[in-house]
């Protein structure tokens, strides 16, 4: 895996022109918007080695450890922090693992991050995205608390939203022993962890005391009611395609059609009724990204609801880009931009 990974950086160094020729030749322009050279070559380096099966084509555990494997590759060289360990801590039946980082700026303590991994509420874990966790704990200046919550099909619907729920209030009643500032706790994840991150923010506005102060969601599911534009312009040839997202809802639901009422808002954030009291948002969507379109409309339903919203699209990214820094230098400058705003939110 190291030498893919050297391979990878290489290959993310070399002229955007180049990149393109190794690609095919061709920049894709679609909906307006040019993809990065270098997504545009991972893609095909991708599709050459195999990684872009049929859904179902391989067992859950071989999804599993190909996610794992691909983000491990793109995340590059990881970040140094303060200090990591695992943890285990209260999820909604019983204990579930987590990742401590301590941010190594000094004047602590420092807000506490809790992060939900992205991965169709089916793939990921606390390795896969161990790299972006380094990453915002170094870059924004944050202490992070990675949960390993429940996955389907093993444990669908609703498991995922309800330990979710129960690592945030475990995080807020040990943030201080953890060495973080309990009155500043943040919610944050990409793709299936942003829809788990929006619930939270909504499940906690106004039955905790002290619920988060932001929420921080890259390119997140909001919306199992309604397929967006984006579906159709993005449903194929950039990793996060339609049977994909289909066969993760079939995961998600356990058997059941669909994963609970797909109304429900701990389903669809964007179908709430209510938007109002939220804390304020950081929403990150890719120009080429299927989830673009809904993301882009929870931000804006949240701005009517009257919350606080930095929305920013980075039109030249696929979906997943947090977990590719190591082969893209725009995916690695978008993450740090955005270390940077969510730095400016938590630490107002």
């Amino acid at each position: 895996m190291r030498t893919e990974a050297a391979g990878a950086r290489a290959l993310a160094a070399l002229p955007p022109k180049l990149q393109v020729r190794l690609a095919g030749g061709k920049v894709v322009v679609r909906d307006g918007q040019s993809l990065d050279p270098a997504t545009q070559l991972t893609l095909a380096f991708i599709e050459k080695r195999g990684g872009g099966n049929v859904p179902g084509s391989l067992t859950v555990a071989q999804e599993r450890s190909l996610l794992r494997r691909q983000a491990i590759i793109g995340g590059g060289l990881p970040d140094r922090v303060a200090a990591v360990r695992n943890l285990q801590i209260d999820g909604a039946d019983g204990k579930i693992g987590a990742r401590f980082y301590s941010s190594p700026e000094l004047g602590g303590p420092h807000p506490l991050l809790v992060w939900y991994h992205g991965g169709g509420f089916v793939l990921g874990d606390l390795d896969s995205h161990d790299s972006v966790c380094r990453t915002l704990c170094l870059h924004s200046g944050v202490d992070v608390l990675a949960v390993d919550y429940r996955l389907a099909p093993e444990h669908p619907y609703p498991a995922g939203p309800n330990d979710a729920r129960a690592a945030f209030e475990w995080a807020a009643a040990n943030a201080a022993d953890l060495g973080s500032d309990p009155t500043r706790l943040a919610v944050g994840g990409d793709s299936a962890g942003g829809n788990l991150a929006a619930v939270v923010a909504m499940d906690t506005a106004r039955s905790l005391s002290r619920p988060p102060i932001a929420q921080l969601l890259f390119y997140p599911i909001t919306d199992a009611v309604e397929k967006h534009e984006s579906h159709s312009l993005f449903g194929t040839g950039f990793l996060l395609t339609s049977d994909l997202m289909d066969w993760f809802a079939e995961q998600y639901s356990g058997g059941r059609d669909p994963a609970g009422d797909p109304s429900d808002p701990r389903v669809s954030p964007l179908r709430a009724q209510d938007h109002s009291g939220l804390a304020p948002a950081i929403v990150i969507t890719a120009g080429f990204d299927p989830l673009r379109d809904e993301g882009e409309a929870y931000a804006s339903k949240l701005e009517a609801g009257g919350v606080d919203v930095i929305q920013r699209r980075f039109p030249d990214l696929i979906h997943g880009f947090i977990n590719m820094p190591g082969v893209s230098r725009a995916a690695r400058d978008a993450l740090l931009e955005t270390c940077g705003v969510f730095r400016s939110v938590v630490r107002r």
